[in-house]
């Protein structure tokens, strides 16, 4: 029996018949698995997690079936909670299904430390677009000693203690600089004061 016979005999056409509604019947039935699997008609409304603490993000998502993930904290932010919701993901008001995970980026508990670098013999004017630009607010009453050299910083306070390079001190505090007055007749040392 040649190739062409076969197609055209009654036994082919049967085993195709049979074989494309074997196939229909499985797509049926795994899509019928499929929605019921997926809770395809379910969608849980995300709600706004924001400025809300950890354990008032937990009660909120437990009472919806959802979880969440801490992945970051960010750099702080004064106008939120310490170590509250500032960003979420999926966004509020999104749709998801029961058990999703939601993504959360909390505020820090303060300002992360900054290492003050070394700024003694530098002009008032370095200092502070420096100390500005590495986050530090500077005081507007400069603390002035005795020294040769006018306005050239010989060192810094922070809460009425002395600060060396390398000290640690939080981002966005206040610093006073130590600065020469011209009028001194001799070199001034870091650790002495006026």
């Amino acid at each position: 029996m040649s190739l062409v016979q076969f197609i055209k005999s009654k036994t082919f056409l049967k085993q195709l018949l049979f074989a494309v509604i074997g196939l229909i019947v499985v797509a049926f039935i795994v899509m019928k698995w499929l929605n019921i699997s997926t809770n395809h008609s379910q969608k849980i409304e995300v709600p706004n997690l924001e400025r809300l603490s950890i354990d008032e993000v937990e009660n909120k998502l437990d009472d919806l079936d959802l979880n969440y993930v801490v992945i970051d904290s960010t750099t702080y932010n004064p106008s939120f909670p310490k170590k509250s919701v500032i960003e979420q993901s999926p966004e509020a008001g999104d749709f998801v299904k029961e058990n999703r995970k939601i993504y959360l980026t909390l505020n820090p508990s303060g300002y992360a430390d900054v290492e003050i670098p070394d700024f003694y013999g530098k002009t008032k004017r370095q200092a502070i677009s420096q100390l500005k630009a590495i986050g530090f607010r500077i005081s507007d009453d400069f603390m002035y000693v005795s020294d040769i050299a006018e306005d050239v910083v010989r060192g810094l306070k922070f809460n009425g203690k002395d600060l060396k390079a390398g000290d640690k001190v939080p981002k966005n505090s206040l610093i006073i600089l130590k600065l020469g007055d011209g009028n001194g007749a001799g070199r001034f040392s870091q650790t002495s004061e006026e």
